[in-house]
Order: structure tokens, then C-alpha cells, then sequence
């Protein structure tokens, strides 16, 4: 019984020591010409990237109070109207009711462009960000000796020893400006050109 145990416990022993071999393998650097990055977490998780999303939040919370405001006031502004018709002649309740369907149209219309520029804007700093971090990662590959970065999704294998994307967002917190907050909406407005009102 004994002798038949062996060759058991010997496969278990090699078993768990090439778990640890490979677990140290994991572990060491790996020199290659090709590194992984994954960009959604480069932006999601470093400090400047957070700053822009928190921001957007922010934003986007801003205008979906502002059009739940809208709604109620013009939700009260119809029932008014709703309330007068049996006091007015049709025609001028027909007109009435024109105007005030105009209007809900124009607000839609204007709720909707808010609601797409901040997107863009969204985009526009998350470009920016991907252009003020260009030169840290080409830091990163010029320092391994790397020739190729190549976004991680766009990987069907991958090693995390070629991922680069942890050393990217360090790198990103300790240079760049921690103090530099993205521009809100109203800082990208463009000035009035007219006369400053008189106090």
C-alpha cells in the first residue's frame, strides 16, 4: 500500500512545484518587442481620467435635474392651459395651444443640443488625455526596448507580463498636473461679446 502511494505523492510534489514555477514566471519581467496597453483602464483609473469622468457626471446629473425642472413647469404650464379652454373661443385656444407646442418643441430641441455637447465634450478631454499621456507610454516602451504597443483588446492572447498598462497609469499620476481640473461646461462657452451688464 505504501509503495503504491509514491508515485501519487511524487506527481502531487511535482504538480505543486511547477504551480510555483509558474506562479515566479508570472511574476518576472518579460523583455519583448511587443507590449499590450489597455486604454479603457488607462483612462477609467488614472487620476487625470477619473478627474474628466467625474466631471461628465456631474455634468450630465446638472442637465437631467435642469429637464426634470422643465418638465414639471411645463407639465403645470399645460394644465393651466387645459383649464382655461372651456373660458376662451376655440380659435384663440387653437392658438394657444399651437404656441405652447412651438415652445415645448424648441426646449426639446435645446435640452438635446446641451445634452450632445456635453458628449462631445466628454470625448474632446478623453482625446486630450490620450495625448498628454502619449509621451509617458512612449517613455515606457522606449525604456523596455519595446518596437510595438498595441491596445489590449485588440489581443487574442496575452501575456500580463508584456502589460504595460499598470507602470502607464502610475507614470500618468506622478507627472501630470494633479491640480489641472477639466474645464466645465460653462468654461468652454464662448464669451459674450457684448457689453458687460452695469451693476
Amino acid at each position: 500500500m505504501l509503495s503504491r502511494g509514491l508515485p501519487l505523492a511524487a506527481c502531487l510534489a511535482a504538480f505543486l512545484l511547477a504551480g510555483a514555477v509558474q506562479a515566479q514566471d508570472t511574476r518576472a519581467p518579460l523583455l519583448s518587442p511587443v507590449l499590450v496597453l489597455d486604454r479603457e483602464r488607462l483612462f477609467s483609473e488614472s487620476q487625470a481620467g477619473q478627474a474628466v469622468l467625474a466631471q461628465a457626471e456631474a455634468e450630465r446629473a446638472a442637465l437631467a435635474a435642469e429637464n426634470r425642472r422643465i418638465e414639471a413647469e411645463l407639465t403645470e404650464e399645460e394644465r393651466a392651459l387645459t383649464e382655461q379652454r372651456p373660458t376662451l373661443p376655440p380659435e384663440e385656444f387653437r392658438a394657444l395651444a399651437q404656441a405652447f407646442d412651438e415652445k415645448v418643441v424648441a426646449i426639446r430641441r435645446a435640452q438635446d443640443k446641451k445634452g450632445l455637447e456635453l458628449t462631445q465634450r466628454r470625448e474632446r478631454l478623453q482625446q486630450e488625455f490620450y495625448r498628454d499621456a502619449l509621451p509617458i507610454i512612449a517613455g515606457l516602451v522606449r525604456d523596455s526596448g519595446a518596437v510595438l504597443v498595441m491596445d489590449r483588446s485588440a489581443a487574442l492572447m496575452v501575456s500580463d507580463q508584456i502589460d504595460i498598462t499598470d507602470a502607464a497609469i502610475a507614470q500618468i499620476d506622478a507627472q501630470l498636473d494633479d491640480d489641472q481640473t477639466p474645464p466645465t461646461a460653462e468654461d468652454d462657452a464662448t464669451p459674450d461679446d457684448g457689453p458687460a451688464a452695469q451693476p
